[in-house]
């Protein structure tokens, strides 16, 4: 069968981590690599913190906060207040038991390990049986160009709580930065049955990820079909500041115009049934299907759907 060749998904935090597990429920764990965008990764209080490799790791081991939609479940937040007490800065909120996880990275990562090694290290003892990269073992930071000057991302997204209006976005050190060698294997395997952008923020999430060099060239070269999914349905962001940034980029609010973002490497988009404008937008394939991934029966579906779907493509 189709589903037992390797697939490949790129994702971001929340909302892509919603359908990297409905693709982790349904397929061989041996056959699935997920690579989480490192563009969000900052310092913090001397902690080096990897939020989109956190949630993905959080929600594939089902240790996920579904209250807030980020963090670990059952959290507890003794740290914050006694540094609260003290004066310290409490604008991005560490549980306790996120606390943990950042010390031990940070730990490791002064030792001389690498973040690939470490991020496999944490999902084993997760017990996640996939494989999880990072997109880079080398630092790219996303940095926004806003109407108050240039924020670090987690200013902008936390602190500033996208507040500021978004004129442009970098990625410091994407130039100079290496794909994960893992990364790069997947993309070239004969066997790969997909690769699967999943519904993150196209600008803050996967853009990161292609900015580093060659990535949309392997994309493009890649034998197995690229499907993509929308984050945006019916002129709105499930969740996240997608659709006020489209809009201060001067973008169309709107799921073509997310799938004219990816056009230049892309086999498939599957926008969501109530956006039925979104094919005669865009001069390839689209598929429209139910995306608001409410349940875990909702991601799974989605999954199987995506995995279908790419059944009939060739490249």
């Amino acid at each position: 069968m189709s589903e037992s060749r390797p697939v490949l998904a790129l994702s971001g935090g929340v909302g892509g981590a919603k359908l990297a597990l409905g693709l982790y429920r349904i397929l061989p764990p041996d056959t699935l690599t997920i690579v989480a965008n490192t563009g969000d990764d900052f310092e913090h209080l001397g902690l080096s913190i990897s939020p989109d490799i956190d949630t993905l790791l959080y929600t594939l081991s089902g240790q996920s906060n579904a209250e807030l939609g980020w963090g670990r479940q059952d959290e507890t937040w003794t740290f914050m207040g006694a540094l609260e007490k003290l004066g310290g800065e409490t604008w991005f909120r560490l549980g306790d038991g996120d606390l943990a996880t950042h010390v031990e990275r940070t730990r490791r990562l002064a030792a001389g390990e690498s973040l690939s090694a470490i991020t496999d290290d944490f999902r084993r003892r997760f017990g996640i049986a996939v494989r999880l990269l990072p997109m880079s073992d080398d630092k790219v930071r996303t940095r926004l160009d806003t109407d108050r000057g240039k924020l670090d991302f987690q200013d902008y997204f936390v602190r500033r709580r996208c507040e500021p209006r978004v004129r442009r976005l970098e990625f410091d050190g994407s130039e100079t930065a290496r794909p994960h060698p893992d990364f790069i294997a997947a993309l070239a395997d004969p066997r790969l049955h997909a690769v699967v952008i999943c519904p993150s923020n196209p600008f803050i999430s996967i853009d990161p990820i292609l900015s580093i060099p060659g990535l949309r060239e392997a994309l493009r070269l890649c034998q197995a079909p690229v499907v993509a999914v929308s984050p945006i349905i019916g002129g709105k962001a499930v969740k996240g500041p997608t659709a006020k940034m489209m809009e201060e980029l001067g973008l169309p609010v709107d799921a073509a115009s997310v799938g004219c973002h990816y056009r230049d490497f892309l086999d498939l988009y599957i926008a969501d049934e109530t956006d039925p404008d979104t094919a005669a937008r865009l001069d390839l394939p689209t598929l429209l299907a139910p995306t608001l991934m409410a349940t875990l029966q909702d991601r799974e579906a989605l999954a199987r759907t995506v995995l279908a779907a790419a059944d009939r493509i060739r490249r």
